[in-house]
């Protein structure tokens, strides 16, 4: 357990000094698979709308998730500072730090994948009998959890998008949020259970695996 928890923080140590430093160096990566982050970083969009005389444009969403708003709202850490003053061209600037670190999520989401299917294979071994691999796979469980955790500190750490008018009904955006909460709850249940229940670990990763697959593939699809 307290390797994993040196794994969470890892993780979330990592996002937090991406944010610091490697954010306005990422600013002008496009992401050309992702629907939603093209979505959200259109400047020029933007610029239109702030300069319209007829329609005026919030800086900020009306809704943003509590780590978004502890650091990027009106009263966020980054406004409160003077770091990082509320206004029309720090927005602008905002929203290029958003597209770089979502992009990196992406990739970090590819890799995490990638990994977690190695463990998988791993693990199926183990659990036939090949204890030669349970250091192999402890340190691989340490590496996903560390990947998983800087990827989604990307993801929740991100300057907010836009105000947009949102499409009603079923889409990959709305579908990769619903399955991230199941794969995050999924992630906590297998490092819970691992040197508790192996029944349970085993379904937990399993359905971690499932749902983390989906989860990153869906936003391919438009």
């Amino acid at each position: 357990m307290l390797k994993t928890n040196k794994s969470v923080v890892l993780g979330l140590y990592v996002s937090a000094l991406y944010l610091i430093c490697a954010a306005p160096v990422l600013a002008q990566v496009k992401c050309l698979d992702c629907r939603d982050v093209n979505q959200i970083s259109l400047e020029d969009d933007l610029f239109a709308e702030l300069e319209s005389e007829n329609k005026k444009t919030e800086l900020l969403p009306s809704k943003m998730l509590i780590t978004q708003r502890l650091i990027w709202g009106k009263n966020g850490l980054a406004r409160i500072t003077g770091i990082v003053p509320l206004s029309e061209e720090n927005r602008l600037r905002e929203l290029k730090w958003r597209r770089g670190m979502l992009k990196t999520h992406q990739v970090i989401g590819y890799t995490t994948l990638a990994a977690m299917i190695a463990q998988g294979i791993i693990g199926g071994k183990l659990y036939n009998g090949d204890y030669s691999l349970y250091k192999l796979h402890k340190d691989m469980g340490n590496a996903v959890t560390a990947l998983y955790f800087t990827g989604a500190g990307l993801s929740l750490f991100a300057p907010p998008a836009i105000q947009l008018n949102k499409t009603k009904g079923l889409n990959s955006a709305r579908m990769h949020k619903w399955l991230a909460t199941i794969h995050l709850s999924a992630m906590i249940a297998t490092q819970y259970y691992s040197d508790r229940d192996r029944d349970m670990h085993k379904a937990a990763a399993y359905t971690l695996v499932g749902s983390y697959a989906a989860a990153t593939l869906v936003l391919r699809f438009k």
